[in-house]
């Protein structure tokens, strides 16, 4: 390690720690811990050492083997249903509750209540507390810093065809040499403002600002940017129309705070059980620990290995960083592994069973990082059971059924790609908008049924009934597994079984339920003046029934995302419920699916970081007030780069082919889908009779696929089957197109990997540097990325050509041409395939 590594150390130990008395998994004391041979289903050994195994020494010993056993049988029901509960501990909960074993039973709620159940938490999470300063200088002004550079540098690249994304951890790697060097830099005295003094200096850089730091920067870049910028871009750059700077930042503001206040009003039961582990903010957790604990590992714990996870953590990132210039930049056929496409590049029907871009990649290959993790984001993070779900679907509906309707010729899918995310008219050409508009941007009927009804890849189009039965299993599948519990907590939510980790929040002020109620509704008032002081076009009752919908499902959707790290869409739903209610007006149709989809995705990101402050004990009222001052900040930012860049700073931005790639691609994609469900309308593609009308019968399946599971669940409850989740199954590969199997597929052979494998054969390394790998691959790829953008895209500096490069450039899959039947004559007019009245 060079001088400057050891420099930046988190220093000495911390003596105000509050903690219980159990021994930390890390704490490299052993005395109190039982030994406990656990196993799997199977009965395998799951290698599970005696340190990593929770301990039970912290509760009340005066207690009766009645009240035991009532708190023990309470825990069983209450997790019920709960896929991520160890099945070894379900099993010894009823194994000493039958015996009434009184000190099996104290030793289980021992380990129940002063840790954590979910050995994911365990690995990533201490279970004490430290009081050390948070709403610091240094961490407002490094928070607001970097939330103004990730929010503007994204707000920007964002325009661009790629793009760069300043992820959460990127800050959150960025941020730490920042804050200590800050340390060394400023000076340790008082200073007095309006008669409170502070200090520019008030000690180490500790965790807690490090996780303020990383929160404030996370409201907006959790998501690349504030979604309603892409309404915005859509607006100026496509329709032409400019509301100006007040409509801008209050559309950017209410979208983002609604949510909010609706992940503040639901945190009861999205954030405070226990259950709700939020797998993808453990990474993060993973990060602060391995920079700011330099601590050894100790092999006899993790199987041998001794190397720390700092040092470790840098190896990784050093790896992923080395190693992406390969498939990313120098050889491109790494990426996409498709050699029977190398093969035989123009054989259709080998491109399109086997290809990687848009085909069904039977043989899925890829040493990219960026293609496993792409669009279902790191596989290290996920719980087994919701990657072995998404991988059923994928499996199911990707595969099996895109195969048997693509050769069959269904919706003249000869005709038609097998895989990808545009739309087309009936000679085989990209769908042109343009000859169906009238000057107002509203349908002109007559030149549509002169033109051409819409076509979609087969791929597209079961996506768009998937989605439909996804919305509908996500609320059968919450009533029947979770609705009781879920009124239980809302009722006994004082008295019901905490969290560790919440229960050592209690010391800190909660921010008031008002607060949040307050917030929701001023953001209600002015969302509602938003849409109606403006020429939106739309209705004040549209606008309620936006909100309702992210109010009906932002409970279900969360409780899946923050069991499973998946989040599942509304996207499509909202274009579908506002081109039946407001046809005919695009600008209507994107508010609609901004207020409706946007106001859920952006309340649960915000979930996700309030429970990465309850896993870091920040208290809850610095965290109220650090995510909604850089909310607000963060919009300003985000608006004014898009006022600049739209505003000519950047000539012919949103053009297909603009110089710099400034072609607007999320604006574009925004645009083109407000004008098929906000112009054309569902009812001409999807109602019952047109092309793609049968794909309403996916709503019955979304109903009875859950009911199903359930009923089978409760007549075997021992069985594999309560771990069957039907809107992971329809909706866990909803990003396939563009993404195809070849995304799904290598991401779910990772994730069986590390946590099927590794986790159940070797438990002490798999808490200890699990988390702290994804941590490292995704730092590492996003870096890379950024410099290759930077120094070589910009620069127009390409790779020269070789085999590795023609070779991955050159074929049909790549270049999205393998199709059965296409136009030999593209550019002549006509129908060439397709009805002949729509």
């Amino acid at each position: 390690m060079s001088a400057f590594t050891k420099r930046f150390r988190f220093g000495k130990k911390q003596d105000t720690a509050v903690h219980p008395e159990t021994v930390s998994p890390e704490s490299g004391s052993s005395s109190d811990v039982q030994a406990i041979e656990v196993k799997d289903a199977e009965g395998l050994n799951l290698g599970v050492d005696q340190s990593t195994v929770i301990t039970a020494s912290g509760t009340d010993r005066h207690i009766s083997e009645v009240e035991a056993n009532n708190t023990l049988k309470q825990i069983r029901s209450k997790h019920k249903w709960d896929p991520n509960l160890p099945e070894y501990l379900e099993d010894e909960i009823d194994e000493k509750t039958d015996e009434h074993n009184l000190a099996g039973e104290l030793r289980l709620v021992d380990e129940l209540i002063e840790n954590s159940p979910y050995v994911e938490v365990r690995a990533a999470v201490k279970n004490y507390d430290v009081d050390v300063p948070v709403n610091t200088v240094r961490a407002w002004v490094l928070g607001l810093l970097l939330t103004t550079i990730a929010s503007g540098m994204n707000a920007l690249f964002a325009l661009r065809q790629p793009a760069i994304t300043i992820t959460s951890l990127t800050v959150q790697l960025v941020a730490y040499p920042l804050g200590v060097g800050w340390y060394y830099a400023m000076p340790q005295r008082q200073f007095r403002l309006f008669g409170r003094s502070f200090s520019l200096n008030p000690g180490e850089f500790n965790i807690k600002e490090h996780v303020l730091i990383v929160v404030m920067a996370n409201v907006n870049v959790a998501g690349g940017v504030a979604y309603a910028t892409d309404t915005i871009t859509a607006q100026r750059g496509f329709y032409g129309q400019d509301l100006g700077w007040g409509f801008n930042i209050l559309l950017c503001i209410s979208t983002q705070m609604l949510g909010y206040g609706l992940a503040g009003i639901f945190r009861k039961v999205l954030i405070w059980p226990s259950a709700m582990i939020w797998p993808t903010s453990l990474v993060n957790c993973a990060l602060f620990h391995g920079l700011h604990d330099k601590s050894k590992t100790d092999p006899a714990k993790t199987h041998g290995w001794s190397i720390s996870r700092y040092r470790y953590f840098f190896l990784v990132f050093l790896g992923s960083f080395c190693w992406y210039w390969f498939p990313g930049f120098i050889a491109p056929f790494l990426s996409v592994f498709c050699f029977a496409c190398w093969i035989r590049p123009n054989n259709v029907t080998v491109n399109q069973l086997f290809g990687g871009w848009t085909g069904l990649s039977l043989l899925p290959i890829t040493f990219d990082w960026t293609q496993i993790s792409a669009y279902a984001y790191s596989p290290l993070i996920p719980p087994w059971h919701a990657i072995g779900n998404t991988l059923i679907g994928m499996v199911l509906f990707f595969w099996i059924t895109t195969i048997g309707v693509h050769y069959s010729g269904t919706w003249y899918s000869d005709y038609l790609p097998i895989s990808d995310s545009q739309s087309y008219d009936n000679t085989g050409n990209l769908y042109n908008v343009s000859k169906i508009l009238t000057p107002e941007y509203t349908l002109d009927l007559a030149k549509y049924e002169a033109y051409s009804p819409l076509f979609l890849s087969t791929t597209f189009a079961l996506t768009y009934g998937l989605s439909f039965a996804t919305i509908a299993a996500v609320l059968v599948h919450t009533a029947l597994f979770h609705g009781p519990d879920l009124w239980q907590r809302m009722r006994n939510i004082r008295t019901d079984e905490e969290d560790v980790h919440l229960r050592m929040m209690r010391k800190y002020p909660d921010v008031p339920q008002w607060w949040y109620t307050a917030l929701f509704l001023i953001m209600l008032g002015i969302s509602l003046g938003v849409v109606l002081g403006y020429p939106t076009a739309m209705h004040w009752w549209g606008f309620f029934i936006s909100i309702i919908i992210a109010l009906v499902w932002f409970v279900p959707i969360g409780l899946v995302q923050g069991m499973t790290s998946v989040q599942i869409g509304l996207n499509v739903f909202t274009e579908f419920i506002t081109g039946y209610i407001q046809p005919g007006r695009p600008v209507a149709m994107m508010l609609f699916k901004t207020y409706g989809y946007i106001t859920m995705a952006q309340g649960l990101y915000f979930a996700q970081d309030l429970k990465i402050g309850q896993y870091m004990k920040v208290p809850p009222r610095s965290m109220f007030m650090a995510q909604t001052i850089a909310t607000v900040w963060a919009c300003i930012v985000q608006v004014a780069v898009l006022e600049w860049a739209l505003g000519g700073a950047i000539s012919d931005i949103c053009t297909e082919h603009q110089p710099s790639r400034f072609n607007c691609p999320n604006g574009r994609v925004f645009f083109n889908a407000s004008v098929i469900w906000g112009l054309i309308g569902p009812q001409r593609i999807f109602s019952i009779g047109s092309l793609y009308g049968h794909l309403q019968w996916f709503w019955l399946a979304g109903v009875v696929g859950p009911i199903l599971v359930y009923i089978g669940a409760r007549m075997f409850p021992r069985s594999p089957i309560k771990y069957i989740s039907m809107p992971l199954i329809f909706g866990g590969s909803g990003q396939i197109p563009p993404a195809t199997a070849l995304n799904y597929m290598t991401w779910g052979f990772t994730g069986y990997m590390f946590n099927k494998y590794i986790r159940n054969r070797y438990r002490g390394w798999w808490m200890r540097f699990n988390y702290v790998t994804s941590a490292g691959l995704d730092v590492g790829l996003a870096i890379c990325t950024i410099v290759i953008i930077l120094a070589l895209n910009l620069t127009n500096t390409s790779m020269p050509s070789w085999w590795g490069v023609s070779v991955a450039n050159n074929n049909a899959d790549n270049l999205d041409t393998a199709v059965k039947m296409p136009n030999p004559s593209p550019s002549a007019t006509g129908r060439f395939f397709g009805p002949t009245n729509w």
